[in-house]
């Protein structure tokens, strides 16, 4: 099993190969050392000076004019819907999009925005035919479409450039304003090669996670014009998002960006590492991951029965959309080489 053995891999000391998602990560000792040291005030008054100085730091990697502090991605993507639309229009958005499928529907439900799903493709994009074909004519028949939603990274694949930029360019000539759901938008930035200002360029809001990949415990930001965040404001306030002591967490958040970003391309090499390992087994047929997420088919439906296997060997996965391996900061080399050994063993057997 390669000289694994359980807590010995990756910051978090974990007793198991914890490929459930990024988000499980734990705060590095230097990371717990920057929250302790965190100077603090009141961020509903608006003095908290660790979260003021992030804001400013994320609204300048991105290239826009102003950023706000989030609990978590669920939230800054609502404030973004709910600062972009009112009640009565839509927002046009893809299918399988986590603002649409996995966000509860609070669009829908607390700002009565009527969501217009659009079927994916394979690699995330929106047919650009289907978004010109989705925009209601300005009738009172009709919804108002207000905004295009696009995501990146996009179940672990990085947007295309040239498809961003065309999307945001059709929206914005038939009126529509741009959000961009970038949870990994980092992972797709060490990825491509691009900077994150490039690839948030053409859209009028970006959400950001620092949970994930970078890390941090807890926290996303909302980014974009100071009147679109001014207006964000108001409605983090309306669901509950009004923080105290904040810069506990943006210490966290602000040492992520200062260590843990160029470090996003060791979780894509594991990743590549894990894909080549299962690809080899028996009735496996794996997807090549572009950053840290691979997603696994197997034969005769016995992907439950492989995950049960894994988690009684020390492996956890998730099986929702098929087999899904996410690798983070808390797993090391060692740790992969002990997933692809007990996945073996269950071929064998």
């Amino acid at each position: 099993m390669s000289g694994y053995a359980p807590g010995s891999g990756g910051s978090g000391g974990n007793a198991v190969v914890d490929l459930r998602s990024d988000t499980v990560t734990k705060p590095t000792p230097a990371m717990r050392e920057a929250i302790a040291c965190a100077q603090v005030g009141d961020d509903v008054f608006g003095d908290d000076p660790t979260v003021n100085a992030l804001q400013e730091r994320v609204a300048a990697l991105l290239g826009k004019e102003a950023a706000l502090f989030m609990s978590s991605g669920t939230q800054s993507n609502l404030c973004g819907l709910l600062a972009h639309c009112g009640r009565g229009d839509e927002y046009i958005v893809g299918q399988l999009a986590h603002t649409y499928r996995y966000e509860g529907g609070g669009g829908a439900v607390l700002g009565s925005i009527q969501p217009q799903p659009l079927p994916n493709q394979p690699d995330g994009t929106i047919r650009l035919e289907d978004i010109a074909a989705a925009i209601k004519p300005d009738d009172p028949h009709f919804a108002r479409s207000r905004l295009l939603a696009l995501e990146n990274t996009w179940s672990g694949n990085v947007l295309p450039a040239s498809y961003t930029t065309a999307a945001c360019e059709l929206a914005h000539s038939r009126g529509l304003f741009t959000h961009l759901d970038g949870a990994r938008l980092f992972n797709a930035a060490v990825a491509s090669g691009r900077t994150v200002a490039e690839l948030a360029r053409h859209f009028d809001s970006v959400s950001i996670c620092f949970s994930k990949g970078l890390g941090a415990p807890i926290g996303s930001m909302l980014v974009g014009s100071r009147e679109l965040i001014r207006r964000a404001h108001r409605v983090r306030k309306m669901v509950g998002g009004g923080l105290r002591q904040v810069g506990l967490l943006a210490a966290a958040a602000d040492h992520a960006l200062s260590h843990h970003v160029e470090r996003l391309a060791d979780d894509h090499a594991l990743a590549r590492r894990l894909a080549e390992g299962l690809a080899a087994l028996p009735g496996v047929t794996v997807t090549p991951p572009q950053t840290n997420i691979v997603f696994v088919q197997v034969s005769d439906d016995r992907g439950p029965a492989l995950l049960e296997h894994l988690k009684s060997r020390g492996v956890l996965a998730t099986g929702m959309i098929g087999l899904r391996f996410v690798t983070h900061l808390d797993v090391d080399a060692a740790g992969i080489d002990h997933a692809i050994a007990a996945a073996a063993d269950f071929f064998k057997s």
